[in-house]
């Protein structure tokens, strides 16, 4: 379960500054949700991604991914 900071404070911050769970736990969120994002937040999904891939790529705790959603989800994110 995530419990770091929220959207309002991270906004604040440049992605660089944001850790990797709360990269990890944002680009899980938005992507569910990205056929209803406006512009503002498919711009910070795509910030999100970019930042991800500067690091080399993130890996999930297969513990944070919904149980329903394991088999379908790779759990890693890596550049291409």
């Amino acid at each position: 379960m995530y419990t770091g900071r929220d959207m309002s404070e991270l906004t604040m911050s440049s992605k660089q500054e944001w850790k990797n769970e709360e990269l990890r736990f944002f680009h899980y969120s938005l992507s569910q949700i990205a056929p209803y994002l406006n512009q503002e937040g498919t711009t910070i999904l795509r910030e999100i991604n970019e930042e991800i891939v500067n690091r080399g790529g993130l890996a999930y705790h297969i513990e944070d991914i919904p149980e329903y959603h394991r088999s379908v989800h790779s759990t890693t994110i890596a550049p291409l």
